[in-house]
């Protein structure tokens, strides 16, 4: 089964860090990924660029794109991982591990399978 972790963070503390910690924390991460390639549960991760970086669109009678950032809220989605686990109490075990999360939170959501009658 397949789940998204999205990790959360708030972008004000992480550009606070000091580089020394930020290379810390992004090789955490890459070690972490290689562990999960060989043990069979890695599909994909990324870290996201700041939220200052990013466009919305908003679809509806008419697209409309707004550059951001657009929430009020202090911790943002800073990266995501795609996984491959049993269920999502492994799922949640192997987000726990996520260097990043020591610094926000971690979402864990089961991803499903789009059906759609006749196809």
């Amino acid at each position: 089964m397949k789940f998204l972790c999205l990790i959360y963070l708030d972008e004000a503390e992480m550009d606070a860090l000091p580089a020394h910690e930020m290379d810390a924390l992004n090789a955490g991460h890459l070690e972490l990924n290689e562990e999960l390639r060989r043990s069979g549960h890695f599909i994909e991760a990324e870290a996201l660029q700041p939220s200052r970086e990013l466009v919305r669109l908003r679809q509806g009678r008419r697209a409309a794109v707004t550059d951001g950032p657009f929430t009020e809220s202090k911790e943002l989605i800073a990266g995501f991982y795609l996984l491959e686990a049993r269920d999502i109490e492994e799922a949640a075990e192997i987000a726990s591990r996520f260097p990043g999360g020591r610094h926000g939170s971690v979402e864990v959501r089961p991803c499903r399978e789009l059906i759609v009658p006749g196809r």
